[in-house]
Parts: C-alpha cells; structure tokens; sequence
C-alpha cells in the first residue's frame, strides 16, 4: 500500500487561541455561516432565507432531492449520462439560485440524506470545497485549506491504495476538474502561506506546525502516481502508433477513471512545472502527447485550452518563438470555431474568456520578438484588439512589455514554504524572478527590429553606412549582425513524438552575410499564396448562398400551399 498524502489532523490550540465563533443548531457558522446581527426581526429573516427551522438545519427539498438523485446515479444506480446532467446542470443551477455567493451545506447536514455514504460525501465535499474557493468571496478560511487538502488525500488514497479498480463513474469534466482544482487550491495554498504580512500568531502557528500540508512533494506524487497506476504513456505510445491502448493499459489502466485521471495528471504535472518555472521538465512530461492529432483523450475543452496555453507559454520562455506561436495560433483558431458551445456555461465561457486574452497577448509578444505570418483570422483579431500594443513594444517600450507579461503570465511559485520568523510577503519573488529572466531576453532584441527594417530596405549595403544609420561603430555593428542571426535562430519542432526535439531554423524574413566591408542581403521571404486564400472564401460563399436560398425557398412553397 503507498500513502499519497499525509492525514494528519493540525494541532487544536487551546480555546481561548481561536476567534470566537457562534454555533446554530449544533454545528459551527464561523466560516460556514454568517453571525447573526442581534436584530430579532432581521435574523427570523435570516434564517427563513437559509433554510434554519428552531434549533435546527432544514434543507430545501429541491437541494434535498438533487443530492439524492446524485447519490443515486453515482453509488446505488451508477449512470454516467444522469451524473454528468445533474453535475453539468443541476448543481450549477442550484448554485446561481440558492448559493450564488455562500457555502453549500455542510457536509455534516448532507450525510443523513445519503446514509453517510463515505466516497460520496468525499465527492460532495469536494465540490462543497471548490465552491468556496470559485464563489464565496471571502475565500475559504486556513481551517477550509487544510480540510479540503485531507479531502483530496481521502479521495485519491481510495483511488490509488486499492486492490483492484474501484466501482466509480465519473464524467471525463468531473474529472478533469479534480485534477485542475487540486493544482489550483496547492497554487493558492502557497501564495497564501508566502503572504505573512498580515497573518496572525495563530495562523501563522498553524502553517509553521504543518509542513505537510498541501506539499509539493505531496502532490507530485499523487500526479505521478496516478500516471503510472494507469499506465497512460504506454497507452498514448501504441495509440499515436495505430494500435489498441488497451493491449497495454492492464488492469487499471483499462478502467475509464484511471486512464482519464492518468491522462489529466499529465496536463497537471505540464502545469504544475510550468507555475515552478521547470519548463524544460514541463515539456518531459507530455512526451508521450501528440498536439498535432486529435485524440479520444482531449475531447474535454478546459483541458484542450489548457494544455495549449501552458504548452505556448513554455515554448515563449524557452526562446523557441515559432514552435510558441504556432501552438497559441491553433488553440485560438479551435477557440473561434468552437466559442458558441461554451456560451450557454458562464463559469466555463469566463475561463475561456480569460486564457483566450492571455494566449492573444503572449501571441503578440511572440511575433514582435519573432515576426511570421499566422493564420488571417487569429491576425485578424490581433490587429482589431491588440494593434496599439504592439507598435509600443515594437518601438521598445519595456514597460508594455512587462505589462504584456503580468497579465498573461501564469501565477508563479515557489516549491518551499518561507521564512516565517521573517513575517514580509514572499508571493512576487517566483513572479519577479521570472520577469527578469524575461525582460533579458527582450533587450537583447532592442536593436533587432532597427537592423531588419534597414536590411528590408537594400540588397548590398556598405557596413560603415549602417554602422552611421544605427550610430554605432562598426565593431558594435558587427555584435549586433551577429546576435540578430543568434535571436532569429531558434529551435523548432520537427514532427517527432516529443515537443522538446526540433532543429534549428532560421526564421528572419531576410539572410545576409558580410564580405569586404559589404552586408550582401537576401530576401527569404516566401511569396504570399493569395489564391488558397480566394479559393476557401469563394467555396464559402457559395455555402453560405445555398443556405440562404434553402431558407426563402422552404417558407415560399409552404406559402403557396396555403394559398
């Protein structure tokens, strides 16, 4: 048996350490529940609108029914199809009507309704938890952190410590949310721990005395463990090579829980090195990975989207600008064509929203360091929003630039817990390290921009002339010649299995070299194919007019048969 994670209870202070907190009904509202306000009138109110009855909790019968069905489809009847339209619809509906901005009800007040069924109610407090960190606003309290932590361990050491697979049925989205809130509350755990300014002796106490919680070690190995109990990159390997992942999945593997879980643990652990700043061992991981194919393994969307970001954003860092823009031009493009499915999901469409702005920024960051073309439509909406940034980080204004990178950037951290004798936050220095790494880079590019529109403009041009244009010696011209070869120099991928392999290209849009005193110029541009271009909008055109005519045909006969 392997243990995943550490459960360990935190240290009870004694009560006169704790904040007050009030209890109602015989179950604590300290952070689950709003005090009452001593106003008799306005807490008869209160309580009518939460649901509390006398002395005790009353559960509306529509939340009452709903947690009933659920447990129905996933533990006494299990129905993948009933899960997934009761966790797609029902729960986010019940949230917007009865829990836009509080808790859902404690996991106390749900197990009667369930018979105390323990991997459904580790299952509801998951959601319970992830709810509190998405919606309340005043975020879960360190008490709800540590909880929702040995949560995770309960779910996953059932998950992984068993004998054979487990009779559970999940949706691939239930799924995949797993995985990505378990990554993101161990990112909030951190920079919350970093932030020590404010924090109080107790607090402070508490994080001191559990090094174990939400560890990166702890975490690490759930991903890597889930990995290798499905044996997902064996499955992957015969996959992309035409033959049946199962033949090699055993038993586990062969289940849909494992194989989903394995493969999501992937993107996790890509993810999770990417926010570590490990991007070399981010790309490592997603060997196995073919981005270029479409797969039975990506047909959840936030997964997809992802992926594709956090595969950009390592490519951008690694200096390896092509392979980046490529990346962020494909995932934008699905974007576009696939928007309209996400509309009818708010949580899901804001998500969408945001790394779609994040991906068109670093993009744009990406072709005024490496210009190329991309396809019309994503250029299209670069120029429409993204015009005015561009011409002020092509002219070198770092600050748009640093701009550019802090709001597209993921949120970076640090693997260790800080100093806590030293009460200062600590949360930008992960940030900020990798802000200069980046910032490097880009003044190094300063004068390239200034060299190639020059060299656009000649084919042989004398070295002194140049070296006059740029007002600079010609032995400090020479560096700058040689360093604009260097930076549009970069390695791109060359169709292998593993996103780190490629070669090195060129991809200046001019070549020269110097002879004599003379810079002999080339043009490498490859002339731009206007006719595919005409062809797809002519085909359609025509599409668009056979609809239309369909549509004024269909209800001019039905009007003559009227007639």
């Amino acid at each position: 048996m392997v243990l995943i994670c550490f459960r360990k209870q935190p240290k009870m202070y004694e009560e006169e350490e704790f904040v007050e907190r009030g209890s109602f009904g015989g179950f604590e509202y300290g952070h689950d529940y709003e005090s009452h306000t001593g106003d008799p009138r306005l807490d008869l109110e209160y309580e009518r609108e939460r649901g509390y009855s006398g002395s005790s909790y009353i559960l509306p019968e529509t939340i009452k029914s709903f947690l009933v069905e659920l447990y129905t489809a996933i533990r006494v009847e299990p129905d993948l199809y009933q899960i997934q339209s009761l966790y797609d619809n029902g729960f986010n509906k019940l949230t917007d009507r009865f829990f836009k901005n509080s808790p859902w009800p404690n996991a106390d007040v749900v197990a009667p309704i369930v018979d105390d069924d323990g991997i459904f109610m580790i299952l509801y407090k998951e959601l319970y938890f992830r709810h509190i960190y998405a919606r309340v606003q005043s975020g879960p309290s360190i008490e709800q952190m540590f909880e929702s932590y040995y949560n995770y361990c309960d779910l996953f050491n059932y998950i992984l410590n068993a004998d054979g697979p487990v009779e559970l049925q999940l949706p691939n989205q239930w799924l995949w949310n797993v995985i990505d809130e378990f990554i993101y509350q161990f990112q909030s755990f951190s920079q919350f721990r970093s932030k020590l300014s404010k924090k109080s002796d107790v607090e402070v106490q508490m994080l001191r005395e559990n090094p174990k919680i939400w560890n990166v070690h702890s975490v690490l190995n759930v991903l890597h463990s889930l990995v290798d109990k499905s044996n997902i990159n064996q499955q992957l390997e015969v996959y992309s090579s035409g033959g049946d992942p199962d033949s090699v999945a055993g038993e586990f593997g062969r289940q849909s829980l494992y194989k989903m879980l394995g493969y999501f643990s992937l993107i996790g652990l890509l993810r999770l090195h990417s926010l570590l700043g490990d991007y070399y061992q981010a790309l490592k991981v997603l060997e196995s990975i073919d981005f270029n194919k479409k797969n039975l393994y990506s047909r959840v969307p936030g997964c997809q989207i992802t992926t594709y970001y956090y595969v950009g954003f390592v490519y951008m860092m690694m200096r390896r600008y092509q392979d980046a823009i490529r990346t962020f031009s494909n995932i934008l493009l699905y974007i576009q064509r696939t928007k309209s499915m996400f509309q009818n999901k708010a949580q899901l469409y804001d998500q969408i929203n945001k790394q779609n702005d994040q991906m068109y920024t670093l993009l744009n960051i990406c072709l005024v360091l490496h210009p190329m073309r991309i396809d019309e439509s994503v250029h299209s909406q670069l120029q429409d929003k993204y015009q005015e940034k561009k011409l002020k980080m092509q002219k070198g204004d770092m600050s748009e630039f640093i701009n550019s990178f802090s709001f597209a950037c993921p949120k970076f951290l640090s693997p260790v817990p800080p100093n806590y004798d030293n009460p200062v936050n600590y949360h930008k220095e992960p940030y900020l390290l990798q802000q200069r790494v980046f910032t490097e880079e880009v003044e190094q590019h300063n004068l390239l921009g200034n060299i190639r529109s020059y060299l656009k403009l000649y084919t042989t041009l004398p070295l002194s002339k140049l070296a006059a244009f740029m007002d600079m010696s010609i032995d400090e011209l020479k560096t700058a010649l040689m360093g604009f070869k260097h930076k549009m120099k970069n390695v791109v991928w060359a169709g292998s299995s593993s996103g780190l392999d490629g070669e090195f290209q060129s991809g200046s849009e001019v070549d020269f070299y110097i002879d004599n005193g003379m810079i002999h110029i080339a043009d490498t541009q490859v002339a731009r194919r206007y006719g595919d271009f005409f062809v797809r909008q002519i085909h359609k055109f025509e599409e668009l007019n056979k609809n239309l005519k369909k549509l004024t045909i269909g209800p001019l006969k039905s009007g003559i048969h009227q007639a």
